[in-house]
């Protein structure tokens, strides 16, 4: 069937740096924790990096919450009762891109009943599981058999192909009086003005869905600029999100298109996605202008590295290195962090492991916990 596929890292990244070009600022491992309330109005947003512990008082105009699945207990802090459903999916991402389209068994949605391509792999999923927190997500074992099993009977290869890692979501389902199935409650959204509610500056944006999240946004910027006194039009129908280079290096096959128009001097630190030296110096820069937090988890998320069939073995070391020795960051601080990212590959990876997988597995266990005594990664 005819679909298209999004870029998750690059549309965020970039979303985030037009928001900075438009004069916003990006706050990362921040939670809110606390709201003072006077006179109907929140006066001061507590807010509390949960890495440093740092804290932050902010005094704002408009408070919009558009937390997703969180947007119930960030209502919560200002007294206001928000009922949500958490509706957990897993998706499997295979070593290859198995398929040139969409492929959707015909058949009332269901779990491991669509396969989508996207770059250089393909992601077959999904499951809908009830939860009762969107704080802890992971996939498990029982929902990987699952989605292989379904999947398998729509196209018998994917039982026994490589599977890389899997991952979990959660879509935030606004509560209703209905015994609809997850599967069948609306991803429509709903704009809540808390003015009746006793908070006049205060608004959220529960539900909907990523295809929608542009026309979400306009409705809510309507609201708020209406209580500003803003009346200029809004440009989202006829401005499109600019690209911006900092998701750039997100894009599958890129890598080696760059490597091999400048491979002479620029030794590969990705060898699964032909990640070169010179696109990890351009990441490390970029983050350094933004006064962003320098790590492996954060140059992962705007590239490629350890995205690939060894999800990390290779790369993980050689980019830390790299930031070790071009003194970004020091050696005590450069284990720590690749123990935590290694980590994040292994809670994907866990899942999946058979046949291949298990092997490389194996393999990074005895590199990374046998070598360098990171008992952190398994």
């Amino acid at each position: 069937m005819d679909d298209a596929a999004i870029d998750p890292f690059q549309i965020s990244l970039e979303n985030i740096a037009h928001a900075q070009e438009l004069g916003g600022t990006l706050l990362c491992n921040t939670k809110v924790v606390d709201f003072q309330i006077e006179n109907r109005r929140i006066k001061t947003v507590h807010l509390a990096n949960r890495v440093t512990g740092e804290e932050t008082l902010v005094q704002p105009e408009q408070v919009i919450n558009a937390a997703g699945p969180w947007v119930g207990k960030v209502a919560a802090l200002a007294g206001l009762d928000i009922e949500m459903l958490y509706s957990k999916g897993t998706l499997l991402v295979t070593a290859h891109r198995v398929t040139e389209r969409v492929v959707n068994r015909l058949r009332s949605p269901g779990d491991g009943d669509i396969l989508v391509p996207g770059g250089t792999v393909s992601l077959l999923g999904t499951t809908s599981v009830r939860i009762d927190s969107p704080d802890l997500i992971t996939p498990t074992i029982k929902e990987v058999d699952l989605i292989v099993k379904e999947g398998s009977q729509m196209i018998p290869t994917l039982k026994g192909i490589r599977y890389i890692r899997s991952y979990a979501g959660v879509r935030p389902l606004l509560k209703v009086d209905s015994k609809l199935d997850d599967r069948s409650v609306s991803r429509g959204f709903t704009l809540l003005d808390h003015v009746s509610d006793g908070v006049e500056n205060f608004a959220t944006i529960p539900s909907g869905k990523l295809t929608t999240f542009r026309f979400m946004a306009e409705k809510t910027a309507d609201l708020i600029c209406e209580k500003l006194g803003i009346h200029e039009p809004c440009l989202t129908r006829t401005e499109p999100l600019p690209s911006s280079a900092s998701g750039k290096w997100t894009e599958p096959a890129l890598g080696p298109k760059h490597w091999f128009k400048n491979h002479s001097n620029d030794p590969i630190l990705c060898e699964c996605e032909m990640v070169p030296e010179s696109t990890i110096k351009s990441i490390v820069q970029a983050v350094k202008d933004k006064d962003g937090d320098l790590n492996l988890l954060a140059i992962g998320l705007r590239s490629r590295v350890g995205k690939g069939a060894c999800q990390g073995t290779f790369c993980g070391k050689r980019v830390s290195a790299f930031l070790e020795e071009n003194g970004q960051i020091d050696a005590y601080d450069s284990l720590n962090d690749l123990g935590r990212f290694l980590q994040g590959r292994w809670t994907g990876e866990r899942p999946v492991l058979w046949h291949g997988q298990i092997m490389q597995a194996e393999l990074k266990e005895a590199l990374y916990c046998g070598a360098f005594d990171l008992e952190a990664c398994g």
